[in-house]
């Protein structure tokens, strides 16, 4: 999905990019190899030839030319355009730090060109196609995070800033799922205070991701084991509300009467109704 949309504007570059013409148009670029033939060649044949490698995915020529062309030409008309498509090409080959050297660069130069809002969207897509695992750690989801943020923040309304926060939405859960991750682990240790902490951060920092109804069931968890019954039937409460029909809650409810504090109030696992997370949050929030 992601390398699709890249796509996309290498399409649209090759329209609006200065690209040969005339005679150059019809030439071919069968020994745009030759070391020779880059260093004698004009600033559009150079960038027409890596424009053509990366048409036939011979992304690591593309950046030699790039390459070339600024190095030899870097007044050229030609060269903040090949400074961008290196560092699409970089991109491509998966060389995400090399990618994003280059496009700062770009931005460093031309920080009011009309292709800055792509070199941002392809900034933040180098440390966003590098998150790992919830098992490893996160520091490359954070800086996606941030470089996203900043796509949403200078380029509102734009089709850059509408991806990049559907992939916020997507960084946010992963770092949710992280912290999770992170609780339950401490909960064996029976390390409570360091597990109801995580769980905590879920439920106050990332409430619209999909970790926050099993969130609310450990917490509950963990408060009936450390005997804090009023806050564990508080956290219930908010879990029954918000999410009556999750298998978190019917979990909970479970371990509710397991321990004896149901009563005639306690909501019952049932279909969902509408309602809003924010309207019972208080009670929650009061509960630390």
């Amino acid at each position: 999905m992601v390398k699709h949309i890249s796509r996309v504007f290498f399409s649209v570059l090759l329209v609006t990019s200065m690209v040969a013409c005339g005679s150059d148009s019809g030439k071919k670029s069968a020994d745009i190899n030759s070391d020779a033939n880059m260093k004698q060649g004009t600033p559009e044949q150079l960038y027409n030839n890596g424009i053509d490698a990366i048409k036939t995915k011979h992304y690591k020529l593309a950046t030699k030319q790039f390459e070339t062309l600024q190095e030899n030409f870097p007044y050229s008309g030609y060269a903040p355009n090949a400074q961008l498509m290196q560092g699409y090409a970089y991109y491509l080959q998966n060389k995400y730090p090399d990618a994003v050297k280059q496009l700062e660069t770009f931005l460093q130069l031309h920080p009011n060109s009309p292709d800055a809002p792509y070199a941002f969207y392809l900034r933040a897509l180098c440390y966003y196609e590098r998150i790992s695992d919830v098992t490893r750690d996160q520091q490359s989801t954070l800086e996606a995070l941030t470089a996203l943020n900043d796509v949403v923040n200078r380029f509102p309304g734009t089709s850059y800033a509408r991806d990049a926060q559907l992939k916020i939405d997507l960084c946010r859960d992963h770092l949710a799922g992280k912290e999770m991750l992170v609780g339950r682990f401490y909960e064996q240790q029976k390390n409570y205070e360091a597990a109801i902490t995580r769980f905590q951060r879920v439920i106050l920092d990332y409430q619209t991701t999909n970790h926050v109804a099993e969130a609310l069931h450990r917490s509950v968890e963990v408060y009936l084991k450390l005997g804090l019954t009023d806050q564990a039937r508080k956290t219930a409460s908010i879990l029954g509300y918000n999410y009556p029909n999750s298998v978190w809650y019917r979990y909970t409810y479970n371990d509710l009467k397991k321990y004896k504090l149901t009563s005639n109030q306690t909501e019952k696992p049932t279909a969902h109704r509408p309602g809003f997370f924010s309207r019972t949050w208080n009670s929650f929030t009061s509960l630390f």
